[in-house]
């Protein structure tokens, strides 16, 4: 009898139900899109970020009154990658020395690296032509700055030399990052070690590593003690900018979804509203003939959490689309669904559609006697 009742009136306002139905929908869409970009903005905004580079130095103190550069073995390579985590992206030694180049010998400095660990943390470089392998001693990468300098192109040849010491190399690629490297000639760790005359020695080791700005700064911390004698320095201004724009994402999104919130409820408190006064009548006869008050409202109560339950549904059906949207618009891959936000969209949109429900309180004080005298 309960569930005839219900249907009975929700097809007697049936325009407002939909109405109400529509709201609720559209809010758990945008709410549930919203929701998926909080929860997985972390990996998102985290992947972007690595792409700017290296978030972590690993490098031999300097000792005071030393003007000479301090140096690592490079076995510490070894011990890293030991010590490595799944929120390694790479690793990658560097060695620099300052050589001469052309016919004017003019000094420029040589990055000796591992080509491939380099490269995962060089997404964001603009290089023209090819990148160079970690066994390739023959050919290098220029930077935009040293190209110019020397007036070279793809395929060109440039010596470079420090002392009785020379290689003579291929340029692979020019290179345009933006920053020092715009001013360097980056070789195989091998290729520098000659150079410098440092076989066997690295001054720095550049890691990307996952993770929120406070995860990075643990790891860090746990390195430093795997490392005795290295500082393990997290690059903070990356890490600082990463938490800033990760609370800044949160906060957009809570105060979105609070404004969408209260927005919908409006919507339904608007359409509840006007269905109580449609229902005068029918709550005084009810009351007439003996009905209890407490089932009505139940009743009404029951109408509005199916509405929420179903707008729930279809909008976060809907939010899955808005999400992916959102994801490749923002970050250019599609966003994760993550299984809470089914629950916690659903258990928003009932809690709306009940709040919405307050005016069917106004029905509890419905007068039998003058509903029955047409008043």
């Amino acid at each position: 009898m309960f569930w005839r009742l219900l249907i009975q009136l929700i097809r007697a306002t049936r325009a407002r139900v939909v109405l109400a139905l529509v709201a609720l929908a559209g809010g758990a869409a945008v709410s549930s899109a919203l929701l998926n970009l909080y929860f997985d903005a972390e990996r998102k905004v985290t992947q972007e970020f690595r792409t700017l580079g290296a978030n972590v130095v690993i490098a031999p103190p300097r000792i005071a009154g030393d003007t000479e550069p301090p140096l690592a073995d490079v076995a510490v390579m070894e011990k890293i990658a030991s010590a490595g985590t799944p929120e390694v992206v790479a690793a990658a030694p560097f060695l620099y020395a300052v050589a001469r180049a052309g016919d004017r010998e003019q000094p420029i400095i040589v990055a000796g690296t591992w080509p491939s660990a380099a490269r995962r943390m060089a997404a964001w470089w603009d290089l023209q032509g090819a990148w160079i392998d970690d066994g390739d001693t023959q050919r290098c990468l220029v930077g935009r700055n040293v190209a110019r300098m020397f007036n070279l192109v793809v395929g060109d040849s440039l010596a470079v030399q420090q002392g009785a010491r020379r290689a003579q190399l291929t340029v692979a690629g020019i290179a345009t990052t933006g920053g020092a490297e715009d001013s360097q000639v980056l070789v195989t760790l091998s290729v520098a070690q000659q150079l410098a005359g440092l076989d066997g020695k690295i001054a720095m080791v550049q890691m990307s590593v996952t993770g929120a700005p406070q995860r990075i700064v643990a790891f860090a911390a746990q390195l430093s003690r795997t490392l005795p004698g290295l500082e393990v320095r997290p690059i903070r201004q990356l890490a600082e900018a990463e938490g800033q724009l990760l609370s800044r994402i949160r906060l957009l999104v809570f105060a979105a979804v609070a404004l969408i919130l209260a927005l919908t409820t409006l919507c339904v408190l608007a359409t509840m509203t006007a269905v109580a006064m449609e229902h005068r009548r029918d709550v005084g006869l009810m009351k007439a003939i003996g009905g209890e008050m407490s089932r009505v409202v139940r009743l009404f109560l029951a109408e509005a959490g199916l509405l929420g339950l179903t707008g729930g549904l279809i909008g976060w059906a809907g939010g899955l689309l808005l999400s992916e949207w959102i994801g490749r618009s923002v970050f250019g891959v599609a966003i994760s669904s993550r299984p809470e936000v089914l629950p916690l969209t659903v258990a928003l949109m009932t809690a709306v559609a009940l709040a919405g429900a307050l005016p069917l309180r106004l029905l509890t004080h419905v007068r039998p006697a003058v509903i029955l005298r047409g008043q």
